[in-house]
């Protein structure tokens, strides 16, 4: 089965692993330059292909027309997408005559668009998944092959959940290449009125508002933090305060309760008031300075009653 690939990090390495282990011949991949700006943390596509002599292209805008001239050159009869950052758009589509398939990082229909992985955890979700559809020209919308369930730890980091979701595709991968390869795979029809669409994130989307209670902001904070931009606040001088990791705290409060964004020092230990309990702080960063346990203790020990926003 001739295929041609677009991929890029963790994931799309999982997927073009599991279309290698079933046999499948990829004829090209198509990915990505890295953005200098990025933490880029994550594996290379563009190293994958090139250990294995398989040409890698990487155009900044894949919907140009000769890109899909030099796709339909392959003559590949499957298209994958794997974590590939750009939509994809229907003359491309329409090439293979077995289809064109997604890997998406959430069970569809809920969590369609970008940035899956974060969102879940900014929304307190207790589970995801990884599901393989049919790629139409509406963002994550097309008919479902598989999926597989993947329980969210209370601990989880987008970090950690994101490597649960690579193990779980390439079990995914295992199931439904061998039956797509003989056409038995299933084709089950997204209803998206029930579902959920969400854009991407940017560094700015990880600010802090402490008036929200603290399993909220501890969901913010696990969300984005290492190896992403960081959930981030404003100390009294406006120095921007990162904190890579707390704890929520529901409790405490009743008369004499301080405002949400007020600094407390209780028993050696740094809290945050929110609206609804508070954060104890556990690792952080100001002006550059990473700081956990003492360090942390002696920058805090004189600014009790302090005010973040």
């Amino acid at each position: 089965m001739r295929v041609v690939v677009l991929a890029y990090h963790n994931m799309g390495i999982a997927g073009l692993d599991a279309l290698e282990r079933a046999g499948y011949e990829t004829a090209c991949i198509f990915s990505h330059e890295d953005d200098p700006g990025e933490n880029c943390w994550f594996g290379s596509v563009r190293d994958w292909g090139k250990g294995r002599g398989i040409p890698v292209e990487c155009p900044e805008e894949i919907r140009r027309a000769e890109w899909a001239e030099k796709i339909a050159n392959f003559h590949p009869e499957m298209i994958f997408s794997f974590y590939y950052r750009q939509m994809i758009p229907e003359e491309i589509l329409r090439i293979p005559p077995k289809g064109a398939y997604n890997l998406h990082g959430s069970l569809l229909p809920a969590y369609r668009g970008r940035c899956p992985v974060n969102w879940v955890l900014v929304y307190g979700e207790e589970r995801t998944g990884v599901t393989l559809h049919h790629m139409v020209k509406m963002a994550d919308a097309g008919d479902i092959v598989g999926q597989r369930i993947v329980p969210i730890a209370q601990d989880d980091t987008a970090f950690t959940l994101y490597g649960k979701l690579c193990v779980e595709a390439g079990i995914l991968l295992d199931e439904f290449l061998p039956l797509m390869k003989i056409g038995r795979a299933p084709r089950i029809p997204q209803d998206i009125s029930v579902g959920s669409y969400f854009g991407g994130r940017r560094p700015e989307d990880g600010r802090i508002d402490w008036s929200f209670p603290a399993a909220r902001i501890y969901n913010l904070i696990r969300a984005v933090t290492d190896p992403y931009p960081g959930a981030f606040c404003r100390l009294a001088d406006g120095s921007r305060l990162m904190i890579w990791w707390g704890a929520p705290e529901e409790g405490g409060g009743g008369e004499g309760e301080k405002p949400p964004g007020c600094v407390e020092i209780e028993g050696g230990l740094v809290f945050v008031r929110t609206g609804r309990g508070r954060i104890r702080l556990l690792d952080v960063q100001i002006r550059g300075e990473r700081m956990t346990g003492d360090g942390m203790i002696h920058y805090f020990r004189d600014k009790e009653g302090m005010m973040l926003s």
